[in-house]
């Protein structure tokens, strides 16, 4: 009996020795992965971080190229407009929302709707 105990005490002792082990061995493979996860999310952060430097430049040198300044306030408010515009909002419920004029809004989007018009459908005559 006392052999018997001892024997069941021992190997309880075992099986926590085993499930510690194997519970360290899981949780740096999960670290592992979550350090990988992090490690490819900064990367693509600065990758994106990159791309809107470029993004910013790109238009500077547009801005400066054509001439054409606007002020912050003046951007945001055509790059609302546009946005609107372009998930198909009306020209009126823009100007409404915006509080703006029908005939400036259609002044604003004037060179964005020349584009659109423009384009034509190419259709295959083979």
């Amino acid at each position: 009996m006392e052999w018997t105990l001892a024997i069941l005490f021992g190997a309880a002792l075992l099986l926590l020795i085993a499930s510690t082990i194997r519970s360290r061995r899981t949780a740096k493979a999960e670290q592992r992965e979550i350090d990988m996860i992090h490690l490819s999310v900064t990367e693509e952060l600065t990758q994106l971080q990159t791309q809107v430097r470029n993004l910013e430049l790109d238009i500077e040198i547009i801005e400066k190229e054509t001439g054409v300044r606007l002020s912050s306030a003046d951007r945001v408010k055509l790059r609302e407009v546009l946005d609107l515009h372009r998930r198909k909002y009306s020209i009126e419920s823009i100007a409404g929302q915006k509080k703006l004029p029908v005939e400036q809004v259609e002044k604003m989007l004037a060179p964005f709707m020349m584009e659109k018009d423009e384009r034509r459908p190419v259709v295959n005559e083979a």
